[in-house]
This record gives structure tokens, C-alpha cells and sequence, in this order.
């Protein structure tokens, strides 16, 4: 970009660069099944934490309070 495009307030598209391959079906569909998996360890640690017992010290805790 030279001096004078800056000066002008004209913005240049930066150029998409050799290493980034463009994004293709495949892409989205890694990045779907990526997606799928982080929701099912998210619903997984979420029902073992529901499974959990309570502490007997939240027991006591919350007794106090009725």
C-alpha cells in the first residue's frame, strides 16, 4: 500500500497467502463434527455432575436456612 492510498483513505483487500488453503466443504464439515463433539463432552460432563451426590455439608448448610 503506498503513501498516497493511505492519504486517500483507500483500503487494499489484504492478499490471501499461499499457506491458507481456501475454505472448502471439507473444511466446514471438520469443523461441524469438531462442534458435535465438544457438545457431547459438554453433555457428558454435565450429567455426571447432575449424578453427583450432595456434599453433606451443603445438607447441613441448606437445613439451616428452611
Amino acid at each position: 500500500m503506498s503513501f498516497q492510498d493511505e492519504r486517500e483513505g483507500r483500503r487494499r483487500r489484504k492478499p490471501q497467502s499461499e499457506s491458507e488453503p481456501p475454505i472448502t466443504t471439507s473444511h466446514r464439515t471438520t469443523k461441524k463434527r469438531a462442534d458435535g463433539e465438544v457438545g457431547d463432552a459438554l453433555r457428558s460432563a454435565y450429567e455426571r455432575m447432575v449424578e453427583e451426590d450432595i456434599p453433606p455439608e451443603m445438607l447441613d448448610l441448606l437445613g439451616k436456612l428452611g
